[in-house]
């Protein structure tokens, strides 16, 4: 617990520091960064056997979206470039089947577990819209306000964050029902419950914060408590791939916390779905 607590208090501010304050461009080298990390380790979800053509792959498919939609692009005379919309878009379709895959755990694993192209396309679906996500919440408004996407993005760790925290101690006092016993047989509704309760207040005060309007402020809400549903879906989904390849964590990079992937499951589900909701309702 002491090496976990160190490494949060190292990686949490430098995080929030390069949220804030990087420039756009690079602030997407960062988020890069986060990808290929991550890519490395779903190689080991993908291929028991050591091997780097997960993350070339990754890392090129990743480079041929940045062509189509360079910099410059992502904003189109103030709306977002459609070829972006349309790929946040079926991220979303993505996550509605990852519930399907959670839900009906583990007899429809038996569809995919062999199948390297079909976990690795799964990979794609996952890390892609997440660097994407990231870049356009981050990008709001950034040419008269620039640090409003970044508040924005802050919004969406903090009610990860808070559900995270909020289920860890409401299950560990009142954990009875199991939430998902074949993905991840430690989670209880009743601490997603109250990790839904605590994200609630956190989009309360965000709610305050933003000064949404009165007509948006049920679409806010509903934003918020979706968010919070999938980032959990995104924590189970990862859950089994790790199951399924044996592995208790996706990595060790993070002393006490594992690899990059352990870190953002959740916001791999959150950011994109979220950045698609404010598109849709809040915008």
């Amino acid at each position: 617990m002491k090496q976990r607590i160190i490494t949060a208090l190292i990686l949490a501010p430098l995080a929030i520091a390069g949220v804030f304050f990087l420039p756009l461009k690079f602030f997407m080298l960062f988020c890069a960064a986060v990808f290929l990390l991550a890519s490395k380790e779903w190689g080991g979800f993908v291929s028991k056997k050591p091997s780097s053509l997960v993350l070339y792959l990754f890392a090129l498919l990743l480079g041929a979206t940045l062509l189509f939609i360079p910099v410059e692009q992502i904003w189109l005379n103030g709306t977002v470039n459609p070829l972006l919309t349309n790929g946040l878009t079926l991220a979303a379709a993505w996550w509605c089947l990852s519930l399907v895959m959670v839900v009906t755990y583990p007899k429809t694993a038996s569809i995919w577990k062999d199948n390297k192209i079909i976990k690795s396309l799964f990979g794609l679906f996952t890390l892609i819209p997440f660097f994407w996500g990231m870049v356009l919440l981050r990008s709001v408004n950034i040419d008269h306000d620039f640090y409003y996407g970044a508040e924005l993005l802050m919004f969406v760790f903090l009610l990860v964050w808070a559900a995270d925290t909020g289920a860890y101690f409401c299950g560990k006092k009142f954990g009875k029902h199991k939430l998902a016993a074949n993905v991840s047989p430690g989670k209880t509704i009743e601490g997603f419950l109250g990790g839904m309760m605590s994200s609630m207040v956190v989009a309360f005060i965000a709610s305050v914060f933003f000064v949404i309007p009165a007509e948006k402020m049920v679409f806010f809400f509903i934003a918020a408590f979706v968010t919070n549903i999938v980032s959990a879906l995104g924590d189970l989904s990862e859950s089994i791939f790790k199951r399924e390849a044996g592995l208790k964590d996706s990595g060790n990079l993070l002393p006490g916390h594992g690899g990059i992937l352990d870190r953002i499951d959740s916001l791999t589900a959150a950011v994109p779905v979220f950045a698609v909701l404010y598109l849709i309702w809040l915008n």
